[in-house]
């Protein structure tokens, strides 16, 4: 006699049909919750404090970099939990100032993440690494070798002409602007300035940003978009590969270089300047002191020592990188000053009284504002430890063996770094911490000076990877700033609205309207108060 299915091996088949459906569901949903659990419950990391999601996975921290304000959340967390905090599932933010001497040691045992690999340009359909983005110790100090001299301070200032020239036509389109009486986009013409330096020390020329009045070539948009993209893709390097880094691009796009915006525009400066034929520097002038003519010249030498590809790469990194530190740091004084009018008064006082004595010259120089402007070098100090231009950690892997930071034992191959935005906050440093006091660099004994000192300087990072342009930043607030304030009374267009800031990697200000009008002379200033 035939079985006949009932209702309940319908059921039954019903069941087994759904359970096959969603078996691989299931497995995968339990290969994610385990995958979520083995990274919070990682050995020695899962008792150091922080967000709780941040334990679970990375997307805390990608979302915490997307809405802008990352250096904000470090100085909160740390505020909370201490020195140390679990900001990813294998990431630890480190806020004690004494460790920056370990992490970043000339030594290079802490070796850089594979958040610095993203900054590479393309060069001949090839991915080039330059002296910051590499991760290998040996070739950054291959790079260093090559390119260092050109970055000490008496080589720079071999250049000082050039700066004097940038800030004559700065002031001259400030006068301009002036006459026409609206408010001036103050943050804006900072950057136009500091890149025509940038393009005076590297091509000795002006890049044309201070004689257009504009961003040209779309270069700032350009390097705020990479910046973007690698702060965000940065806390996810792995993903760069199906992004960016994917390479299906380089047959999609043969000419992987036109991509490159800063290679571009670096080719087409040099071009300006010397012969270049299929891709290979022919020759260039010599002579000069800027920075392309002293590479070129090894170049012609010694081939084996620099070839086209390290000028390239060089005189791009420049460009891409010498004008957003410096404008933020400029930027930032200005701020703080017009925020601060007993600060204000000061600087200006300070100014007319070294004038009055006949200690400036036309166009202060370097020298003159580094030995008779003390209360504005502590000013710029102040500022630069209030808003460091680098919002982000600078992550460096814990060596094989491990490493106890904090009285805490962490396992080899973990990322830790240091934010310059936590320990420039530090209150046991720096008491007050929020607060702009330029009078803290003056008054402080030598000792703890050092310390703080020492603290402020890692906002150009420490050890063999410290910023190679340093210099070149330090000489443009200490010439420029000074000539400003003597030149034009700045007030803010908007002074109870507070500036926006975005922190891509690098903390942008946005709101730096100011009303400028000229002066002619300092009669309008009571010295005697």
């Amino acid at each position: 006699m035939a079985h006949e299915i009932g209702l309940d091996d319908t059921s039954y088949l019903s069941r087994v049909q759904n359970f096959a459906l969603t078996y691989p569901l299931h497995i995968v949903t339990a290969l994610i919750v385990f995958h979520l659990l083995r990274n919070k419950f990682q050995f020695h990391l899962v008792s150091i404090p922080g967000p709780t999601l941040a334990a679970y996975s990375k997307f805390w921290r990608v979302y915490n970099v997307w809405n802008g304000q990352a250096h904000q959340t470090a100085i909160d967390l740390h505020r909370k939990h201490g020195p140390l905090v679990r900001i990813a599932p294998n990431v630890i933010s480190v806020g004690d100032y004494s460790y920056i001497q370990i992490i970043y040691n000339i030594k290079e045992n802490y070796t850089k993440s594979d958040f610095y690999p993203l900054q590479y340009i393309t060069w001949k359909k090839k991915i080039v690494m330059n002296i910051f983005s590499t991760q290998n110790p040996d070739e950054h100090r291959s790079q260093k070798r090559k390119i260092g001299a050109a970055f000490t301070l008496p080589n720079l200032l071999q250049s000082e002409g050039a700066i004097d020239s940038c800030i004559r036509l700065f002031t001259q389109r400030l006068d301009g602007l002036v006459e026409k009486g609206h408010p001036i986009d103050l943050g804006a013409w900072l950057q136009y300035f500091a890149f025509d330096v940038v393009g005076e020390f590297t091509f000795a020329r002006k890049l044309g940003f201070l004689d257009q009045g504009k961003d040209v070539d779309g270069m700032i948009k350009g390097i705020e978009g990479t910046l973007a993209y690698v702060a965000l893709c940065g806390q996810v390097p792995e993903y760069h590969k199906l992004l960016r880094g994917n390479p299906l691009l380089s047959l999609l796009t043969p000419a992987m270089e036109t991509y490159n915006q800063v290679l571009l525009f670096t080719l087409k400066t040099i071009n300006e300047r010397a012969l270049v034929k299929n891709g290979e520097l022919i020759s260039a002038d010599t002579g000069g002191r800027d920075m392309l003519s002293k590479w070129a010249h090894v170049k012609s030498s010694d081939p084996t020592k620099m070839d086209t590809k390290d000028v390239m790469v060089h005189t791009s990194t420049n460009v891409f990188a010498g004008s957003d530190t410096t404008a933020i740091a400029l930027r930032a004084v200005i701020y703080y000053l017009c925020r601060s009018p007993g600060c204000m008064k000061k600087v200006l006082k300070e100014l007319a009284a070294a004038e009055k004595a006949g200690k400036l010259s036309t166009i202060i120089t370097y020298k003159e504002s580094n030995t008779e402007l003390r209360y504005f070098h502590a000013a710029i100090k102040e500022a630069m430890r209030i808003h460091p231009s680098v919002g982000f950690l600078l992550e460096r892997h814990v060596p094989p063996e491990g490493a106890v930071i904090c009285g805490h034992f962490i396992p080899g191959g973990t990322i830790v770094g240091i934010n310059p935005w936590v320990t420039n906050r530090d209150a046991s440093i720096f008491p007050d911490p929020d607060k702009f006091m330029p009078e803290r660099w003056l008054e402080t004994p030598e000792s703890r000076l050092k310390v703080m000192e020492s603290v402020v300087e890692y906002n150009f990072g420490a050890g063999s990877r410290k910023c190679i342009g340093r210099n070149i930043s330090v000489i443009e607030l200490q010439k420029v700033l000074p000539q400003l304030f003597r030149e034009y009374k700045i007030e803010l267009s908007h002074p109870e609205e507070e500036w926006r800031i975005k922190n891509h990697w690098f903390v942008q200000q946005d709101g730096l309207i100011c009303d400028l009008t000229k002066r002619t002379g300092w009669d309008d200033l009571d010295l005697a108060c």
